[in-house]
């Protein structure tokens, strides 16, 4: 027997990549995606938390879920889905149609329940999963992201969240192996931060952890989970060294930084109750990233390069024009460069996200000092002015800066 599971993640339906929508987006994802189910002959689906970007996400972006969750379920009447919610999700809002997919076979696992003595319920964190046949091949751990308390307690003075989260996992799977037949596998979920887990650059939706709380071991994914499906990173990665414990990664970029970063979801297929292969399947992007230039160059040349970029055809649809970051070296303030690049790119194919300024390496400086009030007094503003500007563009102050400056220090000491 065999059981055929995709694993996905850190959608954020709803969100905006610099102010442009990417409902285009997502569309072409979840197409793709039902697609994929269905030539793979998929049994399950795990969606590893962040469904959405925002926990009260706009009437578009549930529609956009909800649609998918009924027009897959028509497509492929045997599929599974388990979803759990992430730091960015409502587990309220996402669980409250529950009587509503459990007719579509999904399962959406938001808020850690606790039975009438206090305890945690873990029969409700356990979803049996049935391969095409109807024949059940495993039990999924459907943790979602944890808050503080919502963990097993401790006896201990100082219980950290990471030894909470720790208890939490070994309690359940402990449990869970209980309830297991022979040859019946067992999978986590989780929507966390692993400690060693590869952060994308500038990408700060993943940094956030609600109050500031610490990473945890790949070690608390007991050696007896045939695979672990785990959300929040948003690069696709082994955790710890292990091939069974994974990030499924965004289907979406997040940040500049993953502009030759394939996205992806992982093929994962059990036999027997054991894992048999995962396999990673590149995710096909309908908005590319663009960054120009390569190195940040002086704005001249920015400029003559962003003017040889095509002309946008007429009526073109503009979801699909890639994003562009541009990078400029200043030597010297430009206060109107944005509206030269804005000028240059009124008729092409590309959508402005940003600008980003770099300045030449300053050589090191001496240390100096602390300054008394009374040797603040005595330092001459037109030299803090060389100085921060030297500092800041390395180079000399442009004698019409500093007629400027003179100007208005005679105006202030009128």
């Amino acid at each position: 027997m065999s059981l055929h599971i995709i694993h996905t993640a850190d959608w954020h339906l709803g969100q905006t990549f610099f102010g442009y929508d990417r409902e285009a987006e997502h569309d072409a994802f979840l197409s793709w995606l039902a697609d994929t189910l269905e030539e793979l002959r998929t049994d399950v689906l795990l969606i590893s938390g962040d469904v959405f970007d925002v926990a009260n996400p706009a009437a578009s972006a549930q529609h956009r879920f909800f649609r998918f969750l009924r027009d897959i379920s028509r497509r492929l009447p045997q599929l599974q889905i388990v979803i759990t919610a992430g730091n960015h999700d409502s587990a309220i809002r996402l669980e409250a149609p529950v009587p509503l997919l459990e007719e579509l076979r999904t399962s959406v696992s938001g808020i850690i329940r606790r039975t009438e003595e206090g305890t945690i319920d873990f029969d409700s964190l356990l979803v049996p999963l049935y391969n095409g046949e109807g024949i059940r091949e495993a039990f999924c751990l459907a943790v979602p992201y944890l808050r503080q308390g919502d963990y097993p307690p401790s006896d201990e003075d100082e219980d950290t969240y990471m030894a909470g989260i720790n208890r939490m996992y070994r309690q359940l799977f402990d449990y869970a192996d209980g309830v297991r037949e022979p040859g019946e596998a067992l999978i986590a979920m989780g929507h966390l931060h692993a400690t060693g887990a590869e952060l994308s650059d500038d990408d700060r939706s993943e940094r956030v952890i609600m109050g500031g709380l610490e990473s945890v071991s790949s070690d608390i994914f007991d050696k007896g989970l045939a695979y672990t499906a785990l959300g929040h990173i948003h690069k696709a990665q082994r955790v710890g060294g292990r091939e069974n414990v994974r990030y499924a990664g965004s289907p979406l970029p997040m940040s500049f930084s993953e502009k030759n970063y394939r996205h992806q979801v992982v093929n994962v297929v059990l036999e027997k109750g054991k894992l048999s292969t995962i396999e990673t399947i590149p995710v096909p992007l309908l908005t590319g990233l663009l960054r120009i230039p390569e190195q940040p160059a002086s704005p001249e040349v920015v400029l003559r390069q962003l003017a040889e970029l095509p002309v946008a055809p007429v009526d073109s649809d503009k979801s699909s024009w890639p994003y562009l970051e541009v990078q400029v070296l200043l030597t010297e303030p430009e206060p109107g460069f944005r509206h030269r690049v804005e000028e240059v790119l009124a008729d092409k194919a590309v959508r402005l996200t940003s600008i980003r300024p770099s300045y030449p390496e300053r050589v090191d400086e001496e240390m100096v000092d602390s300054f008394s009030y009374t040797d603040l007094q005595k330092i001459d503003p037109l030299d803090m002015l060389r100085h921060a500007f030297a500092n800041r563009y390395g180079g000399e102050l442009p004698e019409e800066l500093e007629s400027m400056f003179k100007l208005v220090m005679r105006e202030v000491s009128i």
